[in-house]
Parts: structure tokens; C-alpha cells; sequence
């Protein structure tokens, strides 16, 4: 499977809040730093989406992902605009990741990523 494919399974799995799923997606070494700046781990993130903390609604991607293939690594920026709650409270945005996909055991899981908000320039 190639790493376009491992995006459009964690969209997938982020909307249905599918634990299981992102568990194998994510890396036991992830670390990713939210829009806010907080450095999350994998067990943060598993959490956030297990105890219905983090719901996601909507993942309308704006435009086509960018991918810088590697040895045994993908970079993935993509912007998204996302809907939700956290915490009860609803958020909306747009937001430009970046993802680090390594290959591990014959599978590709994020070892890293990085959220920021989009301001400006859309």
C-alpha cells in the first residue's frame, strides 16, 4: 500500500473515530504538535478520540496533498478545513498539516506531524 493510500485510511479512521485503526496508523514514537503548540503522543491522541473528547465531523481537504517520497519515509502537507467539538465545544477552521509517514515492519505509520492554522494566503 502506498502512503496516498495510509492518508485517505487515517481520514477515514479520524472521522469515524475508529481507535483500532488509527492505533495501527500511529507510530508508538509519534510525536505531533497541535495548532496550539502542544506536543501530543500517540496515547494523547488515541485517548482524546476514545473518550469522545475529539469528535471530527468534516476533513474537506482544500486542494491536492503534496508527497516528497523518501527511502523509507513520505512527507505529506496537505490543508484542511475541519469541523468538530472538542470537549463539548465546536471548532472550525483551516489547517495545514504536515505528516511524516515511516516505514515500519512493512508498514507505513506517522512517526511525526504538525498542525498549524491557516490565516492568511488561501
Amino acid at each position: 500500500m502506498r502512503a496516498e493510500e495510509y492518508e485517505a485510511r487515517l481520514r477515514d479512521a479520524m472521522l469515524r473515530g475508529a481507535v483500532t485503526e488509527l492505533d495501527e496508523l500511529l507510530s508508538d514514537d509519534l510525536i505531533f504538535t497541535n495548532q496550539d503548540g502542544m506536543r501530543l503522543s500517540k496515547s494523547d491522541d488515541l485517548a482524546a478520540h476514545a473518550s469522545g473528547m475529539l469528535k471530527i465531523h468534516t476533513l474537506d481537504n482544500c486542494g491536492a496533498p503534496e508527497f516528497r517520497h523518501l527511502a523509507d519515509a513520505t512527507v505529506v502537507r496537505i490543508e484542511t478545513e475541519v469541523t468538530g467539538s472538542f470537549d463539548g465545544q465546536p471548532f472550525s477552521g483551516f489547517f495545514a498539516y504536515t505528516r511524516i509517514w515511516h516505514r515500519e515492519d512493512e508498514r507505513w505509520k506517522i512517526i511525526a506531524g504538525h498542525c498549524s492554522p491557516v490565516t492568511s494566503g488561501r
